[in-house]
């Protein structure tokens, strides 16, 4: 999944990870069917903000509060809040409800736009089987659950650091998140107390053939997952039971494997290395290395050729 992340200082050829909103609770663009879009919403809290929304037909959008704050929030005409929030809240809007806000204090809110097919996909994967009709998470009651306070305390991170986690880190604790709030919602206690299967062998190896192939490419979880016929939140779990990696953790090896074969055998710039293994930036590149290898990339090749 491509998010596009625009901060202030953000150019069109260098866009981050996830994007600002100029209206609240409105992306600036929004992702393909399957997507869920990500944006985050800042009011620096100057002076009371009113705000309201009327909602996306095609979309939940699922809130999740990044800091205490103070505010008065109506769902569907009706109060349901006035008074402060803690950090780790969220709250879920069906699609089409109309809600609406009084910011008394600063705000900074990761707001997920969840479209239909995320959500059955989800419960597909939890459930093993489809659901019939539309999925409607229509309970707008804020929710405390320390599993989610956790996953949105982790997408906080990318508010700094999205550029050296990349889009398929993102899409994964976006998808996480879903999951649980769509667990929550038929409340049966699906995965929750069973170990998944460990991906075979045979699927390991498509993996790996599919990654190799496409390492220049951005490649995405979906993208991952299709190459083994299973779904993104189904193959991210069998994976991680079977190598005791992320596949986010998996590509970034495969990538710096690739840049120490390329350090070693040829003369490209370092650019052209981090271009040729997928990285965005040598800048994003040299970060990663460092952080996997325990050495900048200049200073490992030259140990390497002296010791050759």
């Amino acid at each position: 999944m491509n998010l596009n992340l625009l901060s202030h200082s953000a150019t069109p050829a260098r866009a981050a990870l996830i994007e600002l909103e100029d209206r609240w609770r409105s992306p600036a663009a929004v992702q393909p069917a399957r997507r869920i879009t990500m944006a985050r919403w800042l009011h620096h809290g100057e002076s009371p903000l009113e705000v309201s929304s009327d909602g996306n037909g095609a979309f939940h959008c699922v809130s999740l509060n990044l800091k205490c704050a103070s505010l008065i929030f109506h769902h569907a005409g009706r109060k349901l809040l006035h008074g402060r929030v803690p950090a780790g809240v969220v709250q879920v809007t069906a699609p089409a409800t109309r809600v609406s806000a009084v910011f008394q204090s600063a705000m900074d809110v990761l707001h997920l736009f969840v479209p239909q097919e995320a959500l059955a996909e989800c419960h597909d994967d939890l459930f093993h089987r489809p659901h019939a009709g539309d999925i409607v998470l229509d309970d707008p009651k804020l929710i405390r659950d320390p599993a989610l306070e956790r996953l949105g305390q982790t997408l906080a991170v990318c508010k700094t650091e999205g550029a050296a986690l990349g889009s398929m880190f993102i899409e994964s604790i976006g998808l996480a998140i879903v999951s649980r709030l769509v667990a929550r919602h038929f409340a049966t206690p699906v995965a929750r107390g069973r170990e998944p299967s460990a991906l075979p062998q045979w699927r390991i190896n498509r993996v790996s053939e599919f990654v190799d192939a496409h390492l220049a490419e951005n490649i995405s979880l979906a993208d991952i997952a299709s190459s083994t016929g299973l779904t993104r939140m189904h193959f991210a779990a069998q994976f991680r039971r079977a190598t005791g990696m992320r596949p986010h953790e998996y590509l970034l090896q495969k990538r710096i494997e690739r840049a120490q074969q390329l350090l070693r055998t040829s003369r490209h710039s370092m650019l052209d290395v981090a271009l040729c293994c997928g990285f965005r930036s040598q800048a994003h590149f040299t970060t990663v290395f460092k952080r996997l290898v325990g050495a900048t990339p200049k200073h490992w090749q030259t140990n390497t050729l002296d010791a050759a």
